[in-house]
């Protein structure tokens, strides 16, 4: 099992999960983060640090959209080892259905 970053991430952003990885398996896009599958050692300690409550394990559903999206853009986009600013809008995003429309293959940018 791993962890999955979902579309609730989307123009969120918080960035808390980046803080207490161990592993420092995140890594960053324009919109969200994504967890690295290979990178990822299981111990959940992310999930509870999410503000917007985008991180759940690869068995509940609401992965399932998202494991190739983690998997791929993982490999694409640069390694995140410490919190950055969320957006400046991020509450506002926080908790808003439908937001994989909004969703950007771009990489994280400083």
């Amino acid at each position: 099992m791993t962890y999955v970053v979902t579309e609730s991430c989307i123009r969120c952003k918080f960035m808390d999960c980046v803080e207490v990885c161990p592993v420092d398996c995140f890594y960053a896009g324009e919109t969200m983060l994504v967890i690295h599958p290979d990178e990822c050692i299981d111990c959940g300690v992310c999930e509870p640090e999410c503000p917007a409550e985008a991180i759940v394990p690869d068995s509940d559903d609401r992965a399932t959209p998202w494991v190739e999206t983690n998997r791929t853009y993982a490999t694409e986009w640069p390694n995140m080892t410490r919190k950055g600013t969320p957006p400046a809008d991020a509450e506002e995003w926080k908790g808003k259905p439908g937001k994989a429309e909004f969703f950007s293959a771009e990489p994280h940018k400083d």
